[in-house]
């Protein structure tokens, strides 16, 4: 007795320790769904739908942040990073109190915060991508001062100054050359392919796809339905068509079986063995 009394209290105590309050569930679910979100807005950036893609950062944000702060803030992180990118040719658009920091040089002051958000290559090469689409952007829309406050600014930021790349720019910013091969080498698309690179290695490591694989898998089930669901209207039309064949034919059977006797009723005469 005593002993059944022992294992009782011990499922009691085992089903007291697993449960959990629907806030807790709640903070769990809150969390897949920005997982999806999170991997949603990184397609629309790779697919470069960039117009989609800014609708999708805005509301991971709102989504995001609680009361006592923003509980995906490396995710977050991430979405201010592409923003700026995405913005990256647009000099008049400022995402810093400092003035004149463009978009691609508030790009390399976040990148540099995701240091340990990728491995040590890709971190550099983004980073030098950065620093000269900063300056090359400005070259092509003819705004040379710019250009200039840009490496300036470079320099002065010893958390990402690259003091030998700003040299080598320095001169070609002195010469005007805005179509140098170095520049050219180090475009603005593969700045853009690089981000998409990044964004791989980033999801391979935090797939944030949990919600998105039991997602996909309901819808398949729903399609199958759907499809299941035309396919018996066509089978029951195909059904009827076959019994109103049978139907024909044995109502012509029955005719011929019947002819004897009505010819019987209107000629006494004939006779049939």
């Amino acid at each position: 007795m005593d002993s059944e009394m022992k294992n009782t209290n011990a499922t009691d105590a085992s089903d007291t320790d697993e449960s959990v309050s629907f806030d807790e569930v709640s903070n769990v679910a809150k969390l897949w769904i920005l997982d999806f979100m999170f991997l949603d807005l990184c397609r629309q950036f790779k697919e470069n739908n960039f117009h989609q893609f800014k609708e999708k950062c805005s509301a991971f944000a709102a989504t995001s942040s609680t009361p006592t702060g923003n509980i995906c803030v490396e995710k977050l992180t991430i979405c201010a990073f592409l923003t700026r990118v995405v913005h990256g040719d647009k000099l008049d658009v400022e995402f810093e109190e400092e003035a004149g920091v463009m978009p691609l040089m508030s790009a390399a002051k976040v990148w540099s915060s995701l240091e340990d958000a990728v491995e040590d290559e890709m971190f550099k090469n983004i980073a030098q991508l950065l620093l000269v689409q900063s300056v090359a952007v400005c070259l092509v829309q003819g705004q040379r001062s710019s250009a200039s406050s840009a490496l300036k600014w470079f320099k002065n930021n010893s958390d990402f100054s690259q003091p030998n790349l700003v040299v080598k720019l320095s001169t070609i910013v002195t010469k005007g050359e805005t179509y140098h091969p170095f520049l050219t080498s180090f475009s603005f698309m593969r700045l853009l392919e690089s981000t998409k690179s990044f964004l791989d290695a980033y999801l391979e490591l935090d797939p944030c796809d949990y919600l998105f694989k039991e997602a996909t898998k309901e819808a398949q089930l729903l399609k199958r339905e759907r499809l299941k669901c035309r396919e018996e209207p066509v089978k029951s039309k195909e059904n009827r068509k076959e019994n109103e064949k049978k139907a024909v034919g044995l109502r012509c059977s029955s005719c011929h079986m019947g002819t004897p006797h009505m010819l019987r009723e209107f000629d006494g005469s004939l006779k049939y063995d």
